[in-house]
């Protein structure tokens, strides 16, 4: 199987998980078991309450539920606005990357050169790491409220519980992590240039030092103090030869 098969098999399956871990992460966004409590000690008066990061529910054994969204928006703490903008950048940088993962894939041939592709494709892969992210962070920054408050003694308030979107969202923060990164890996190594190590220069010798100054041109202010001749002074070339001794002529009178 050649190289760019596997990497073809390799960027479908990241593709997958990433997409599978957005989706995940953008189900719990509505869903409003981020946190849950229940209160009471007989069972006909239960109450459970839970909320997420944009309203607090109650419901009774009785079945009937209510909600109600959070009053002020400036009211509310620094962390949940926090926690709020997070998922936002987790949801919209993970739209983008699924958009730009289509474009770079090598089996949707939309995009130009292999390098072309490669570099969008890593591009794509950064995007997602991006999300994954930031949606982790505010799934733990969530979870450790929760769990410092549930074992601080002083804290006098109502104490909740980690809620099933936490979960969730921690499950598609990781698939959102590992495909970025083993995309990222094998987009990188294909597109991005990188510096191939030098070749050891050949020694120089005698002999190729003679070569160079023998077809090597001299600079015009040096045409006086010239290398080594083109020939050897020993030969002669056939312009600058010594004219030869040509016989002497006779006429009749010589022999009278």
């Amino acid at each position: 199987m050649k190289y760019r098969t596997v990497v073809m098999y390799m960027e479908i399956g990241c593709f997958v998980s990433c997409l599978c871990g957005w989706i995940l992460v953008c189900s719990t966004l509505p869903t409003e078991y981020w946190t849950f409590s229940e209160v009471g000690s007989v069972v006909l008066t239960t109450s459970n309450y839970y909320s997420n990061l944009w309203r607090d529910c109650i419901s009774d054994t009785t079945g009937v539920s209510d909600c109600k969204d959070y009053p002020s928006m400036l009211a509310l703490p620094a962390f949940l606005h926090a926690c709020r903008a997070l998922a936002v950048c987790s949801v919209i940088t993970g739209f983008f990357g699924g958009i730009l993962t289509l474009v770079g894939m090598k089996c949707t041939k939309i995009g130009g050169s292999e390098v072309a592709n490669a570099r969008v494709t890593f591009a794509a892969g950064i995007t997602y790491l991006v999300s994954g992210f930031c949606g982790m962070i505010t799934y733990s920054w969530w979870a450790n409220k929760l769990v410092t408050e549930f074992l601080d003694p002083t804290f006098r308030a109502q104490k909740f519980e980690i809620g099933a979107a936490v979960f969730v969202g921690w499950g598609g923060s990781t698939l959102l992590i590992s495909g970025a990164t083993v995309m990222t890996y094998f987009s990188g190594k294909e597109g991005l240039p990188s510096k191939s190590p030098k070749r050891p220069r050949r020694p120089a010798t005698y002999a190729t030092a003679r070569t160079r100054q023998t077809y090597m041109l001299p600079n015009t202010s040096s045409r006086g103090n010239m290398g080594p001749p083109l020939y050897y002074e020993g030969r002669k070339s056939r312009g600058t030869r010594a004219p030869t001794k040509t016989s002497a002529t006779f006429n009749r009178d010589s022999f009278v």
